[in-house]
């Protein structure tokens, strides 16, 4: 495998617009990023304050300790080699279409469609699940340091504050580049340097530890399947698995390395770097951050009862201005995600648009005089809203409020996303060697390396849709449909519209990437 880890190279401006001139392309979009900055997108999209915050009651309630200190790792090198699999692919093809356009490139103009529109709805609900949890912990801070704020606590006051987040977020991504960028690069030390002063708090200020035993070795059933087991095929085969989808949720959103790609500088080299690099450092930095949660585990009853949230962790094991303190850091970072995914989202829109396959193409592939797409940033922002508006529903498991619609929308992100992944990859490998290869290359691995990739998708794929709370399964004697993981519905119902509107009428008319200059 052939890697280049410098994060910059000396730009060539000339080769970089030659580069997508050969694709089909005219360079529109302003090449300003460095490959740092490349990089720290992705960084800021994978978002370990992110994820690791808001998922960790997936993973504490579908197996507990033992879960996530053994999934974390086993689950981030799986999903290494899809990175390493997708930098391939855009050294290749660095054009800001990314997923899509390499399917079409490779597939024809079917698999480019499908794996547009997965890589869209996924790349929208990762938005707007990221824009929640922010608004959600940014709540829970504000009733930290004020007791009769979180008394008067209301789903609809988060549900404003989402809306909010969401305004500034597209508002950063219309009105300056340049803040963008640095957004960005301020995004990548304030995960390092922020994971690492809560990893030391939750190791000097407890009043005690777990010990290595409970961390390793102890597992939970807080799922209300099989009776709350944590032994034989049911949990093993179903409720386990479950917990997976706090590493794939967290570890995804590196495609904005690619859909970024127009906007950088040496991108056949820096967006591929930018992909694997992004999930190689997130993954070590995630799995310190998670053991150092699992230590910190005052009662290991207590938190399973309270959900198995991470303000319920730190409120047991920190006072409260510790607590408090540890969750600005996070709001702080889940924001900068906010504003990341907002960006890769609009691009992707943008580019897709460009080409036709999204109704109101005109409008959302329009450039505003900054060379911003910005119909492309307000739509996105109004579709997540959308996405999102079943949280406004009050559901309560055991008399804990559970973020049923929360983890609805990650996993239609994990799903969408990956789904799309897979198209490309599998068809990189099904073309073996006339692939034509950019300047970083996975030389032969390939041949085993894709094959993997696909597998680990298909399997997580399939893991998301399964229902997060017994009340959402219709089998179950107290079903109701406010606890329902809605993800199989949006999924399958867009799988089945997209088959629909292409026997009907696309294939007549989509022909797949358009040109916007002669080669």
């Amino acid at each position: 495998m052939t890697v280049d880890t410098k994060a910059m190279e000396t730009p060539d401006e000339d080769s970089d617009e030659a580069a997508l001139a050969a694709l089909g392309y005219k360079q529109e979009l302003n090449r300003s990023w460095s490959g740092f900055s490349n990089f720290a997108i992705s960084f800021s999209m994978i978002s370990i304050l992110t994820g690791c915050f808001t998922g960790f009651g997936l993973g504490w309630n579908n197996g507990g300790p033992a879960a996530i200190a053994w999934g974390w790792p086993i689950v981030s090198v799986l999903i290494l080699v899809i990175g390493l699999c997708m930098s391939e692919l855009v050294s290749a093809f660095p054009t800001s279409g990314g997923i899509y356009w390499w399917a079409a490139r490779l597939g024809g103009p079917k698999a480019g469609y499908y794996a547009g529109w997965l890589n869209l709805i996924g790349l929208l609900a990762v938005s707007a699940s990221v824009a929640y949890g922010c608004a959600s912990f940014f709540d829970t801070v504000v009733g930290v340091f004020s007791p009769s704020w979180a008394a008067s606590y209301s789903l609809t006051r988060v549900f404003i504050e989402f809306i909010v987040i969401l305004v500034l977020a597209a508002a950063v991504n219309i009105f300056s580049s340049h803040l963008l960028a640095m957004l960005n690069n301020i995004s990548v030390w304030w995960h390092v340097v922020g994971a690492v002063a809560v990893v030391a708090a939750l190791i000097i200020l407890p009043d005690h530890h777990a010990h290595v035993g409970a961390v390793f070795t102890h597992t939970v059933n807080n799922s209300g399947f099989f009776g709350g087991s944590t032994h034989g095929a049911g949990f093993i085969l179903f409720v386990l698995p479950i917990s997976a989808i706090l590493t794939q949720y967290t570890i995804t959103g590196y495609d904005a390395s690619a859909h970024l790609s127009e906007e950088t500088k040496s991108a056949a080299n820096a967006a591929a770097n930018g992909i694997w690099q992004s999930i190689f450092y997130s993954g070590i930095g995630g799995w310190i951050l998670l053991l150092a949660f699992l230590f910190a585990v005052q009662d290991e009853g207590k938190l399973t009862s309270a959900g198995g949230t991470v303000p319920a962790l730190l409120t047991a094991a920190l006072t409260s201005k510790w607590a408090g303190t540890v969750l600005i850091v996070s709001t702080a970072g889940q924001f900068f995600c906010a504003v990341a995914c907002m960006t890769s989202t609009s691009r992707m829109m943008y580019s897709f648009s460009r080409d036709r396959a999204v109704p109101g193409a005109k409008y959302l592939s329009r450039l505003s005089s900054t060379h911003v797409p910005v119909h492309a940033v307000v739509t996105s922002a109004v579709i997540a809203v959308v996405l999102t508006l079943p949280a406004l529903i009050k559901v309560d498991i055991g008399g804990t409020p559970t973020p049923i619609a929360f983890y609805a929308v990650a996993s239609i992100g994990v799903v969408g996303l990956y789904l799309a992944f897979a198209i490309p990859i599998y068809l990189r490998w099904k073309a073996a060697d006339s692939f034509p290869v950019g300047k970083w290359t996975l030389g032969a691995k390939y041949r085993w390396m894709a094959p993997l990739a696909v597998a680990e998708i298909a399997v997580t794929s399939v893991v998301a849709m399964f229902p997060t709370a017994a009340q959402g399964a219709p089998w179950t004697p107290g079903f109701a449909w406010k606890y329902v993981n809605y993800t199989p519905i949006v999924v399958l119902g867009l799988l089945a519209a997209l088959w629909l509107a292409w026997h009907l009428s696309v294939k007549k008319w989509f022909t797949g990437p358009i040109k916007t200059i002669d080669e």
